[in-house]
Order: structure tokens, then sequence, then C-alpha cells
């Protein structure tokens, strides 16, 4: 590549702006990226994001993957609001995952909301009592401001004659 004089400068200067620039992108999850668009593929990558932080009790990856006012209807059938419902838990104890593994993904985007529904397999203790459950989880996501937020979280036991 040719260079005109003086380009030097300028392409030194390009290059200090836009390599940091494209190394911050690289480090950041695909949900999160800005231009990344509410497809099905960023959707599933943000679910693959929020099992991460879920299977490594990352309490404040989990608060980044949800809307304030996110809501969970569990398992046993309770309903619960705010986005520090998992993460308090996980903070004092009370809630602690050993496994937190999905598959069978699947994913339906209309507009800017996304539907995302898994198999998952998950143990930990929980109030000191062990736990080794499978799950559908259903997560809704929003797409606002260049990411995907879960706004609701809906899960169901299989039951173990039927998990495999």
């Amino acid at each position: 590549m040719r260079f005109q004089a003086g380009s030097y400068l300028l392409a030194g200067v390009a290059a200090f702006i836009l390599v940091p620039l494209h190394l911050a992108r690289a480090d950041t999850p695909a949900a999160q990226r800005p231009g990344s668009g509410p497809t099905a593929q960023s959707a599933l990558a943000a679910e693959e994001e929020l099992a991460r932080a879920m299977r490594e009790n990352d309490a404040d990856g989990i608060a980044r993957m949800l809307t304030d006012d996110w809501a969970v209807i569990s398992a046993h059938g309770d309903v619960a609001e705010g986005k520090d419902i998992f993460p308090s838990g996980i903070r004092a104890g009370v809630l602690t995952r050993k496994t937190y593994e999905i598959s069978e993904p699947r994913v339906r985007v209309e507009g800017n909301t996304a539907v995302v529904t898994t198999k998952v397999h998950l143990t930990g203790v929980f109030n000191g009592k062990p736990f080794d459950v499978m799950e559908r989880v259903s997560d809704v996501f929003l797409w606002k401001e260049g990411t995907w937020k879960a706004i609701l979280t809906h899960e169901t036991f299989i039951p173990a004659k039927s998990a495999g």
C-alpha cells in the first residue's frame, strides 16, 4: 500500500483509534455488540451469555442481562420480580449453581422481541440443600439500545422419567 507524503501520520492516528475499538468489540459478547441486530443468532448469543453467568455464579453478569423489571415464573409456579433476585441469592450464599448446561435451543424473533427456549440441566445448592433438576426454560428478550435484555423467564420441571 502506498501512502502520500504526510499520510504516515494519518495512518498511525487511524490505527491508534481503530485498533482499540476493534479489540474492545471482539471482547464484547455478541449479544452486546452494536450492529449485531435483533437476530436469532444474537438472541441465542444472549441466552448463552446468560447461561454462562448462571453457571459461573456471576451475580453482576446475570444482572447485566436482565431488565430492571425482569420477572421469573419458577418451576414451582411462584412469581418473583426484579433483576436482583438471582444475584442477591448468589451474593448471600443462598444459591450456588454447580451446573447450568443448556441444550436443544429454540429461538423465535419477532421484531425487537425474542423467545429462546432451552432444556437446562441444573445442579447446585439452594438453602443448604443440593438439587439436580432438568427444566425447560423460556426467556423472553427485548432488543433495546443495541442489546438483548431478558424481561421474563419461565421455568418448567422435566420429570426424571422423561428427562432423556
